[in-house]
């Protein structure tokens, strides 16, 4: 998708990129933030029958952090479990750019509407179901779709075909420090909540 949205591409189909990337912007953070608040209702919803139960809380998100960490890694052949879905390329001739730029970076924004690449997006969910709160989960989520969505910055020099090729490029390298974040994301959290919970 990365590959579609960018200066030359928007160019040859006689649109405007930055009404894109901005209506891709937006899109993102609302579907983030919409995620956010049906994962924050279902903790809220659990947290007013079940009560607060702090340290139980830190402890399961702490095996959830981890659990992620052997996902990602494939431990014992392990596999994330995910949608096999991508967004739909049609859009790009089918409808306005402010059309499949909000439209996609919704999906994307979402987090769960297409291919989930790593157990941390798992994480947060879950970890926003056990913090049970709406606002909180708004806030996460809306973060979580800005961060998804600065990617598309990668390819704001991509004027040319050459560009483009060189942008592919760099996207792959880029992909194993991904990864590699990713997983220490995972293991930060879990040290933190597991710390959190043996804390007196």
């Amino acid at each position: 998708m990365l590959s579609s949205i960018h200066p030359f591409g928007e160019r040859s189909r006689n649109n405007r990129y930055a009404l894109t990337v901005l209506a891709y912007v937006i899109g993102s953070v609302v579907g983030g933030a919409l995620s956010g608040a049906a994962f924050g209702a279902i903790g809220s919803a659990a947290v007013s029958v079940i009560g607060p139960a702090t340290t139980p809380i830190l402890v399961m998100g702490g095996i959830v952090a981890a659990a992620g960490i052997m996902f990602d890694m494939g431990v014992g052949g392990l596999r994330l479990p995910t949608l096999h879905r991508q967004v739909n390329e049609d859009w790009l001739t089918t409808y306005r750019s402010w059309v499949y730029g909000a439209g996609w970076g919704f999906q994307l924004g979402f987090g769960l509407m297409t291919i989930v690449p790593s157990a941390s997006i798992y994480t947060m969910f879950v970890l926003i179901v056990l913090n049970g709160s709406i606002v909180g989960g708004i806030i996460v989520g809306s973060f979580f779709g800005l961060a998804r969505s600065s990617m598309i910055f990668t390819m704001a020099r991509v004027d040319s075909p050459e560009r483009l090729r060189s942008a592919h490029r760099t996207l792959q390298r880029r992909r194993v420090g991904g990864h590699r974040a990713a997983l220490g994301g995972l293991g930060a959290a879990s040290l933190i909540l597991a710390g959190g919970a043996l804390w007196p």
